[in-house]
């Protein structure tokens, strides 16, 4: 491992490490009181929401009215749209325009090898883990069948939601043909993380911290690792996704179980620099919600 990569993962553990440690320390009666008044300490964020899943009640939030770009968190749609539609096991073949496509966005990438042919399930392994904008482009190719069909499908799905306050413009929230053309807000994303996480394949698919697919005659090997730190940080978290452009900021969609209590919340834009802001701002929010709900 390069030094550089040991000091990423140190700095990580370190940041997280810390926000867990001070919420781990058992307050007096009344401080507890103070803290639960006045919500989560230090977290870093534009916007944010924090919610009981088990009787819907908003616990904490911030700026939950503006319309902000949600970046790759885009691709929780893509999947509920793919999932819903069904034909898991249709084999799609990769393209070499599936792979341009995510080199000339300087996306994220599943690696994805042109002329390997893999299934739908498989690719939304590649989607939701290592979050490809490559497996994201076939997707949507295929189950539009066009990306246009498809994105209206995304959007005409965020309306039955009741998803008022959302736009998809694309299928994995890259910056065009602008930095804010895809857009939601906190209470939009509650609505659509709880949908997604109603789905038994996407639960398993963004509760994986690594996917591993063997090699076949139809296709290369392939591991992935889940973008999600949380989910090796965090005891309990079970989902769901991150996503990154300089104007959405560093953005996360997460949910996490403690006893019979579930939390599910969003932070949006917490810092366009520093990417680990995100999963110290989400565990702050967490440790803060389930001392909250005692």
């Amino acid at each position: 491992m390069r030094l550089s990569s040991r000091l990423a993962s140190l700095t990580v553990a370190c940041v997280l490490a810390g926000a867990l440690g001070t919420a781990a320390l058992a307050p007096s009666a009344g401080a507890a009181t103070a803290v639960r008044a006045r919500g989560p300490y230090r977290v870093v964020a534009r916007a944010a929401e924090l919610i009981n899943l088990a009787s819907g009640r908003r616990l904490w939030s911030r700026d939950l009215a503006t319309e902000r770009p949600i970046a790759s968190i885009t691709k929780v749609m893509t999947a509920i749209v793919v999932i819903e539609s069904g034909h898991l096991n249709r084999k799609i073949t990769v393209t070499q325009a599936a792979e341009n496509y995510a080199a000339e966005h300087d996306a994220g990438s599943a690696g994805l090898r042109p002329g390997d042919v893999l299934t739908s399930r498989q690719l939304l392994e590649g989607l939701l883990l290592p979050s490809g904008a490559d497996a994201a482009y076939l997707l949507a190719y295929s189950y539009g069948p066009g990306w246009r069909a498809f994105v209206r499908k995304m959007n005409a799905t965020a309306r039955k939601l009741g998803m008022t306050h959302t736009h998809f413009a694309n299928f994995d929230g890259l910056p065009w043909p602008t930095e804010y053309t895809t857009y939601s807000t906190p209470p939009d994303l509650m609505i659509m993380a709880e949908a997604a996480m109603k789905l038994k394949l996407f639960r398993e698919i963004v509760g994986q911290r690594t996917h591993y697919i063997a090699a076949t005659s139809a296709h290369k090997a392939y591991a992935w690792a889940n973008t999600n730190l949380l989910l090796r940080r965090y005891p309990g978290t079970i989902g769901i996704k991150t996503g990154f452009t300089l104007g959405a900021g560093y953005c996360l969609l997460f949910e996490a179980k403690r006893g019979t209590h579930v939390l599910l919340g969003v932070v949006l834009n917490s810092t366009a620099s520093n990417q680990y802001s995100r999963f110290t701002a989400a565990a702050r929010m967490l440790n803060w919600g389930f001392k909250t709900l005692g």
